[in-house]
């Protein structure tokens, strides 16, 4: 999968990953490959990436939307540290 993580000022991260984990609004969830499509809002919280060599990266992030879409997953953050 490919994923962008954006923030209003930069891009955050970029790259080829094995799975995704966000706080989604109406809980955590988990995008692995071939995940059904899907747009959500995420809250306040831990995103971990983790890479093809299975190693995580974590951001924590302010809230802001994630889409999937055919392997690839652009997040978007309202800011992430």
């Amino acid at each position: 999968m490919k994923i962008e993580i954006i923030t209003p000022e930069k891009k955050v991260y970029e790259g080829d990953i094995r799975s995704l984990k966000v706080p989604g609004k109406k809980g955590a969830f988990q995008v692995l490959k071939d995940h059904a499509a899907i747009v959500s809002t995420l809250i306040e919280g831990t995103v971990t990436v983790t890479d093809m060599n299975h190693r995580d990266s974590e951001f924590e992030i302010r809230g802001g939307v994630v889409e999937v879409r055919h392997n690839t997953i652009i997040l978007l953050a309202d800011s992430v540290t």
